[in-house]
């Protein structure tokens, strides 16, 4: 696979080399977009989001996670846990020189975004939290937990094509193309010259240690005084509407949009979604 434009590198704190791509000018007078992927996810899940937004004029940075993507696998895998990925935040926040910033996050993503709300107050000038809210369903975790833990060794991309549909029959993709995107974004061919799961499996088990989570309450509680938006697809089993019900009482301005085909997660290229990011940046400044 050819190195994508746009694509750079930075080590953490404890050596890794992480990647992230960065596109868009540099303007002080409006925040950076920081778009944070989904647990076993990485940062070509929001390649169409940020060319979009980096051609209305934002600066945007999005990072592939350790053990993901570009990024190195952990030799500890213990290490795969919230404090990690917040301490590489602020690592790459510092490297960029980001002192305000958006945060766009996609399921686990969009609980480190609302843990930025405690770690970075001052920074952080919105919030979009695709859907994920601040209670886990130990369902929908299973689910997850059942097909990230392992390889998916396929011979071709139709092959892998089709075994995300079968992976992740309630996604709602729209069309052949979104699926190949998907596939695209899960999958990297191997030196065995089959594609492989773009992620490293060891990361299922911080599922496993769901229940040593913070209050995650606590944690959306800190978004308060800022913009949040709330994506929710119709047909998740992560985010229900009751859920987001009550996330709107503790958030009494904040924006909700339901995608109705969709599962978890939408893909944030649907209208509504555009819309809703366009207006959560209109409102962040």
């Amino acid at each position: 696979m050819t190195v994508d434009p746009g694509l750079c590198f930075h080590r953490s704190r404890d050596g890794l080399r992480l990647a992230y791509r960065r596109s868009g000018p540099v303007d002080d007078h409006r925040p950076a977009v920081l778009c944070l992927p989904g647990l076993a996810r990485n940062s070509r899940d929001f390649l169409a989001v940020a060319e979009r937004l980096s051609a209305q004029g934002h600066r945007v940075l999005c990072p592939d996670w350790r053990g993901r993507g570009h990024s190195d696998r952990d030799p500890r895998p213990e290490r795969y846990n919230p404090q990690s990925y917040i301490d590489d935040l602020a690592q790459l926040l510092a490297l960029e020189g980001v002192e305000r910033f958006i945060a766009i996050g996609t399921s686990m993503g969009g609980l480190i975004a609302c843990a930025l709300g405690v770690v970075k107050p001052a920074g952080l000038a919105g919030v979009l939290l695709n859907d994920i809210g601040p209670e886990l369903p130990q369902g929908g975790l299973a689910r997850i937990r059942n097909y990230i833990g392992r390889d998916w060794p396929q011979p071709d991309w139709p092959s892998a094509v089709a075994c995300l549909k079968a992976m992740l029959p309630t996604l709602g993709l729209q069309s052949e193309a979104e699926w190949q995107s998907l596939a695209e974004a899960s999958f990297r061919s191997g030196p065995d010259g089959l594609l492989h799961a773009d992620w490293d499996p060891r990361v299922a088990d911080a599922l496993a240690r769901a229940d040593a989570l913070p209050d995650l309450w606590a944690l959306f509680r800190s978004l308060r005084d800022i913009p949040v938006t709330v994506v929710r697809g119709g047909q998740s089993d992560i985010l229900s509407a009751d859920l987001v019900q009550r996330m709107e009482r503790e958030h009494p301005r904040l924006r909700s949009v339901v995608i109705p085909w969709a599962g978890h997660t939408p893909t944030l290229s649907e209208p509504a979604c555009q819309e809703a990011i366009d207006e959560l940046c209109a409102a962040s400044r």
